[in-house]
């Protein structure tokens, strides 16, 4: 049996997408690529230092990575595997009768699944309703 120590690597990453506005910024970014804190406060409606602390918390797990270019930095996926970790969910979800499309793209060709293209106002308007 894993002890509490062993645990905590597991604990941080269930805690990092424990909030739906965190869930939502890493559904926006596996669904639409690449995105600056202004892009994920105007999709979001919420405050500069609200969504920073957000990714933040999800740069320090390790599930998203910054790329710098000049004075701005854009954030996305840092593992491709939480794609896989998000389809999980929505069939555990599905199963408990809770169905909740969190990666409705999931299986598709990667090329339009994670281009900015790919994300449907449906689709933004479901990730937004994820934080609630």
């Amino acid at each position: 049996m894993a002890t509490g120590a062993q645990l905590d690597p597991a604990v941080a990453l269930f805690h990092s997408l424990s909030d739906g506005t965190r869930l939502a910024i890493a559904t926006r970014l596996a669904h639409g690529g690449e995105a600056r804190v202004a892009d994920l406060m105007a999709e979001l409606g919420l405050a500069q230092s609200t969504v920073s602390a957000h990714v933040a918390c999800l740069r320090d797990c390790g599930l998203v990575q910054g790329r710098p270019q000049g004075r701005q930095v854009f954030y996305s996926l840092a593992r491709p595997e939480l794609m896989d970790l998000l389809a999980a969910a929505e069939t555990l979800l599905a199963a408990t009768g809770n169905a909740v499309a969190l990666c409705p793209n999931y299986g598709t060709d990667s090329a339009t699944c994670c281009s900015p293209d790919a994300v449907t106002t449906e689709e933004a308007s479901a990730a937004k309703v994820v934080r609630r």
